[in-house]
């Protein structure tokens, strides 16, 4: 027990050392370029909520390590608190476009980065998968609010697809059921976030942005449309038995006599 309390600190520190940093982050970007109170709020409220769930589900998994996958993690979701104070902030004045790009390309460069490290130092674990996509669904929903700022409203579809797909789940238990891996998912799940990085950026004309997001909506739309009927039609397709099966359990039960 002494142990596992140990194990258990350790890996508070190191949630709450994310925290500190992610505040030292909204630091730097205030004197950079004088954030406002919105968004220097909504910074601090990041910070806390990442500190509380990130610690909350490591004492539920009782790790013994973080580990460095999820250090990983943890420093994209830093920079990801850093690109949703700037897009509050951006509300109330210009948006530093250039820092914000900056920020948001690193993120998602470091996709992936993680998922590679827990594979070759074994150190996979349910806790990094669900902390990998939670932060990337996050990023997605941030840069779509930003984007729609320029292109309109429909733009928050992309963003908050998934968060609609969890919502629904409660209502339809058959959603929760394991999707096969697929490629053509986590194509379509990237691409969602350099589409809107693209858009984000202001460098292209505003008809090509439109098209560029259009088309990323339009992956996505294809993308949950092909899980949630496969989904469907398995959760209405009964379990079939082999036919060998009884003779089995049959057999079994004799030998048990």
């Amino acid at each position: 027990m002494a142990l596992n309390n140990t194990y258990d600190a350790r890996l508070q520190q190191e949630t709450a050392v994310g925290a500190g940093v992610q505040i030292l982050l909204l630091a730097l970007l205030g004197s950079a370029i004088g954030m406002g109170p919105v968004g220097w709020l909504t910074g601090l409220v990041f910070a806390f909520a990442t500190w509380a769930v990130l610690s909350r589900a490591v004492h539920r998994s009782r790790l013994r390590s973080f580990g460095p996958a999820n250090r990983v993690t943890l420093g994209r979701s830093i920079l990801v608190g850093g690109v949703t104070a700037l897009v509050a902030d951006s509300f109330e004045s210009a948006p530093p476009v250039t820092l914000l790009v900056a920020l948001t390309a690193v993120a998602l460069l470091l996709d992936g980065v993680d998922g590679k490290v827990a594979r070759r130092t074994g150190t996979s674990s349910a806790l990094g998968a669900r902390f990998d996509m939670e932060v990337d669904a996050f990023l997605i929903l941030v840069l779509s609010v930003y984007v729609a700022t320029q292109l309109g409203p429909w733009v928050l579809l992309i963003g908050g697809m998934r968060y609609a797909f969890v919502a629904a789940a409660r209502f339809a238990p058959w959603l929760t059921a394991p999707l096969p891996p697929s490629f053509a998912r986590k194509t379509v799940a990237a691409v969602q976030g350099v589409c809107l990085l693209v858009a984000g950026a202001r460098l292209l004309p505003a008809p090509v942005n439109l098209t560029v997001v259009l088309l990323a909506l339009g992956s996505l739309v294809w993308s949950f449309g092909r899980d949630v009927a496969w989904l469907w039609r398995t959760a209405r397709t009964p379990a079939r038995v082999p036919a060998e099966q009884p003779q089995q359990l049959l057999e079994l039960e004799l030998a048990a006599r």
